[in-house]
């Protein structure tokens, strides 16, 4: 299974960032965490790489169905979104498909709720390249 979503911008990451943050808005996920894999790599072991920022999307309303469906499911939440950069004036977003929330625990009644995830997902996804 292929567990990610994943587009190309022609915006630096600095630009990035703020954008994918918006699309993500506009489609009812807020940012609950961000880590700076750069940053934490650099500060604990001393390893250099591109720009590279983990965000943790979480749309409260999915989120409340599917923890009516499953609790354990909140190992699977929030939704990942990385934005990294791939040169200096190009970026890459990836997202976890939600489709993940049904493959992995093996629970059909998930379905719903990631389709509806993986469809706003997709639209965010969709609106950063279209725009």
């Amino acid at each position: 299974m292929d567990y990610g979503m994943t587009i190309a911008l022609d915006l630096p990451y600095e630009q990035a960032v703020p954008a994918v943050k918006a699309a993500l808005a506009e489609q009812g996920f807020g940012v609950l965490t961000e880590i700076d894999a750069r940053a934490t790599l650099k500060e604990k072991l001393d390893h250099d790489m591109e720009p590279y920022l983990i965000l943790g999307a979480c749309n409260p309303q999915l989120a409340h169905r599917a923890l009516d469906v499953d609790r354990q499911i909140g190992l699977l939440l929030p939704c990942n979104v990385v934005v990294r950069a791939d040169g200096d004036d190009r970026s890459i977003v990836s997202a976890l498909d939600p489709q993940v929330m049904v493959s992995i625990p093996e629970r059909e009644d998930l379905r719903p709720v990631a389709d509806e995830a993986g469809v706003r997902i997709r639209a965010a996804l969709d609106a950063l390249t279209t725009s």
